[in-house]
């Protein structure tokens, strides 16, 4: 027995002496700020001394547990914190069943990642889903079981070694803020399990939930209006954010932290890198706010982060927290209690298309300005499109700040992009019944681009620079940039889901599809649209790599290009990223010589900027630009 022990001993006792020194020195980091983080929360709590130690024991025994290939990877990535934000990092995120059809199917697909310059591999959720409707999988019934007709656990830690050898990270989601209706708790509480209803928020009438009702918003109106949920089986109201078959858990509660904590280091140490932690914003509850990014949702995510580092410090930890710029920063934590390694850039995201359908980078500019300085060892993400819609709402401030209405002009964009008034865009909707809400917009890239749309060659060139524009905006921006599978070979809307009852109301399928091999044998063909497309990406990335000032922490300025449709990037003195966001031609002014990245072209004074053109400029060693920041 080591119940006599402190919790720091308990985890050291666990250990077999020649891991102990090690655990030792991680310890001394970050324990001390683990211990006030969990004091904060659960201090108050009966006997929280006897279950600090518990889930240090139970961290030991993890830490013991962790294969000695992937420990070599913990120490090699404690000599070098920031080896993520190398120009050199690029992710891919897919489907497992439209990708590969299964784990073994995905591993036969590392060749096209290796040939893209794939480094970071995002798996959408591939853990045993609830039977039934699950949100994708997002309703997980079990975080240590793989979902059976894509695999095993065996095929998962085949897949984890295979990636590492090709230098892939696998990225996975992490459901934080709930569960399935079928999970093994949610089956406990139905059977009357005092202690596995407690897991939950449940409620006896309608009078806690109403409360909490005036202030909460609601995430999926149309098909799951309100956040609550009556449970026969429960005799009451469980909170259910999301969807009916989705349980909020009960964070008040210590016995989910320290459940959570040990799944998710179960999970790295079958070979899992970087977990993606879904629905961060959502997992404190407090009445009379919208309960999102309380105090205490950043106090979990903090100590999460110090089990992590004590046990698995080769692991990443992604924010999805789809919340305003001025929020983001929040995600990181602090030099004294750090949070999340990476975090969503969705502003950025949801302004390259605003500004696309603006013809305008105003909203772009603003985005980048307010954009703060990263902390050291962190990174945004920037995506062009990812599994989920684009949400307008983000970018309310930015909207606002010249004094427009946010709610018309976001609206005005959420219609562009399903099509209204003769937009070449071809989007839907994504709950909203009011035509004149900013309501989310669904669909692939090429096909919100205008390629789905284009009847002659001149579209389709068109449409298809508007695709590279966006991907060239992430690429450049100074982040860990992640392609959406389909997008390299310029698939559309897939629109089979109409015809799939459990998927028939929800339009985020569009942006579903399975990966189209013919477009793939045809990627190195030029002549056609696939062709072209995964021959111009790859260029802008081979071209990424080359430059050590489109790492994610390099300096990043907005300069003032003359024109309101054009975006001006200076990454650092020598790098010029130019981007025009119209249908017009656009000259803009240069401060002396510039060689063109794409074409080895000497510009000097000027340059034109085709349609909807970018291009990267490198300054002659030895010279640098005037930053006239706009």
């Amino acid at each position: 027995m080591t119940t006599h022990l402190i919790p720091a001993e308990r985890l050291l006792a666990a250990l077999p002496p020649s891991l102990q020194l090690d655990a030792a020195r991680r310890l001394a980091a970050h324990e001390p700020a683990l211990r006030r983080l969990l004091a904060g929360l659960y201090g108050g709590h009966p006997g929280f001394d006897a279950w600090l130690g518990d889930l240090m024991e139970n961290l030991g025994q993890l830490y013991a547990a962790r294969p000695e290939g992937l420990r070599a990877l913990d120490a090699a990535r404690a000599v070098e914190p920031d080896w993520f934000l190398s120009q050199r990092m690029l992710g891919y995120c897919a489907y497992v069943q439209n990708f590969g059809g299964d784990l073994q199917g995905v591993a036969r697909q590392i060749p096209h990642l290796q040939a893209m310059g794939v480094s970071y591999l995002h798996l959408l959720p591939f853990l045993r889903a609830r039977a039934g409707e699950n949100d994708g999988g997002f309703a997980v019934a079990s975080f240590d079981e793989v979902q059976p007709e894509l695999g095993s656990n065996a095929d998962l830690e085949a897949l984890t070694a295979q990636l590492r050898v090709a230098g892939i990270s696998l990225c996975s989601d992490f459901i934080l803020n709930h569960v399935a209706d079928d999970h093994v708790w949610a089956q406990g509480a139905r059977a009357g399990d005092a202690a596995m209803r407690a897991m939950f928020h449940v409620f006896p009438d309608r009078a806690m939930p109403d409360r909490y009702e005036r202030t909460l918003g609601q995430v999926f109106p149309q098909v799951a209006p309100g956040n609550f949920t009556q449970v026969e089986a429960l005799d009451g109201w469980v909170w259910t954010t999301f969807y009916p078959y989705q349980w909020d858990l009960n964070y008040a509660n210590p016995a989910v932290f320290a459940a959570m904590a040990a799944t998710l280091l179960r999970l790295a140490n079958r070979g899992i890198e970087v977990f993606r932690l879904d629905s961060t914003a959502f997992l404190w509850k407090r009445e009379g706010s919208n309960c999102m990014n309380q105090p205490e949702a950043h106090q979990l995510l903090q100590a999460m982060r110090a089990i992590v580092d004590i046990v698995a410090p080769g692991v990443l930890l992604k924010a999805e927290a789809i919340v305003p710029t001025r929020e983001l920063p929040a995600y990181f934590g602090s030099d004294q209690a750090p949070e999340c390694h990476i975090a969503y850039h969705s502003s950025l995201m949801a302004a390259g298309w605003a500004a696309m359908a603006e013809q305008d980078a105003g909203l772009l500019r603003a985005v980048a300005a307010n954009t703060p300085a990263l902390p050291p060892a962190a990174s945004w993400l920037s995506y062009v499109r990812c599994h989920d819609d684009i949400g307008w709402n983000v970018l309310r401030a930015e909207a606002g700040a010249d004094g427009q209405d946010p709610n018309a002009r976001l609206a005005r964009v959420a219609q562009f992009f399903a099509g209204a008034n003769g937009s070449y865009a071809r989007g839907a909707a994504f709950q909203s019944s009011d035509p004149n809400a900013a309501h989310g917009s669904n669909g692939m890239a090429a096909s919100l681009a205008g390629l789905e749309s284009a009847d002659t060659a001149g579209e389709r060139e068109l449409a298809l620079r508007r695709v590279l524009l966006l991907h060239g905006l992430a690429l450049s921006f100074g982040a860990l940039p992640v392609l959406y599978m389909g997008d390299e070979l310029a698939q559309t809307n897939d629109y089979s889901y109409t015809a799939r009852p459990q998927h028939a109301m929800d339009s985020r399928w569009l942006q579903r599809p399975r990966f189209d091999r013919e477009r793939w044998a045809v990627r190195h063909d030029a002549s056609t649209i696939p062709g072209r497309m995964y021959g111009a990406l790859r260029q802008l990335i081979l071209q990424r790599r080359r430059h050590d000032a489109l790492a994610a922490g390099a300096p990043r300025a907005v300069l003032d290009a003359g024109h309101p449709a054009v975006l001006s990037l200076a990454r650092g003195p020598q790098l010029l990223v130019l981007m025009n966001f119209s249908g017009q031609a656009h000259t803009v002014a240069l401060d002396g010589d510039w060689t063109c990245c794409q074409d080895g072209r000497i510009l000097t004074k000027e340059t034109t900027l085709e349609p909807w053109a970018m291009l990267w400029l490198e300054r002659p060693a030895g010279q640098t630009h005037t930053e006239r920041t706009a």
